[in-house]
């Protein structure tokens, strides 16, 4: 019988697996969402969402701020709707499972340029070699301005990731994260109304809105903390690394996407590329992508 030291990893590990499921469950509810107001609808109103809760529960002091820290947590808050605005025009051309592959690459790079080991290139090649066997019809065709848009929000959570750092030097606690989210829906509120009109405000829509922000971000990340406090930051980075694979399991089981062995084998190895990058790099854990 395990004794209840030797559970608790186990519970934390099922708070960061679950929190992963959240989150792509709420990526396919964005999905179904795309045909009623599209992709920056939905990206709207997921930040929207997401800033009104952080500022409820963060209340967020704005006074004692020098230039020098609203600069940045400004530049993190355009990181956040850049990253989501392209995460969701991928989404809106490719498959789920695809198009978190792909992202998860941003983050990948980081951990890779971080490390000062020789066997870095090594996971470099691997990840390469993951994301051109997705090239080779593993989810079918994939759309090439879809491929692009999912590069572009990996190279964005690469940007995330630094700027949610260097926030965390000027903001306590969850201060910076609310302020810059906040910025980050007001940059992208006003093109979610020019570009779906009085549809962005209808009751559904909202409810909906409303449950893709709740499943995306509050719950995966809360998720995250409490499992932090249990689990080495290591075992953290490498049950983020699973991202691709839930996120593909999430688009057949919701959305009806297929991919074949070969998908299978591509998502296999940007995982393995991932926890071999975060292992070499010291085991510095990842950026959420609860945003």
């Amino acid at each position: 019988m395990a004794s209840p030291r030797s559970a608790l990893p186990l519970g934390s590990v099922g708070l960061v697996v679950g929190g992963l499921a959240l989150q792509e469950v709420g990526a396919s509810f964005a999905v179904l969402l795309f045909p009623a107001i599209g992709a920056l609808g939905v990206v709207s109103l997921r930040l929207g969402f997401s800033a009104l809760i952080l500022l409820a529960v963060s209340r967020p002091t704005l006074r004692g701020y020098g230039r020098s820290s609203w600069a940045t947590v400004v530049a993190f808050g355009f990181a956040i709707a850049a990253m989501n605005f392209l995460f969701y025009e991928a989404l809106a051309r490719i498959p789920l499972g695809a198009a978190v592959t792909i992202e998860v690459l941003g983050p990948l790079a980081v951990s890779v340029l971080a490390s000062r080991r020789r066997s870095r290139w090594v996971w470099a090649i691997i990840a390469l070699a993951g994301v051109v066997l997705l090239g080779q019809g593993s989810f079918g065709h994939l759309d090439p301005l879809g491929v692009v848009f999912a590069f572009g929000a990996g190279a964005t959570w690469a940007g995330y990731i630094l700027l949610s750092a260097r926030t965390g030097e000027h903001f306590p606690r969850f201060d910076g994260l609310a302020i810059a989210m906040s910025v980050g829906a007001l940059i992208t509120l006003p093109f979610g109304i020019g570009f779906t009109g009085s549809a962005l405000f209808e009751p559904g829509i909202l409810l909906l809105g409303a449950a893709v922000a709740l499943l995306s971000s509050t719950l995966p990340y809360a998720f995250e903390l409490l499992a932090l406090r249990r689990l080495p930051a290591s075992t953290f980075a490498i049950l983020m690394s699973l991202a691709p694979a839930i996120a593909t399991i999430a688009g057949l089981v919701i959305l009806g996407q297929e991919f074949t062995v070969v998908g299978a084998i591509a998502i296999g190895l940007v995982i393995i590329a991932s926890i071999g990058a975060v292992r070499s790099a010291g085991a510095r854990p990842p950026e959420p992508l609860a945003v």
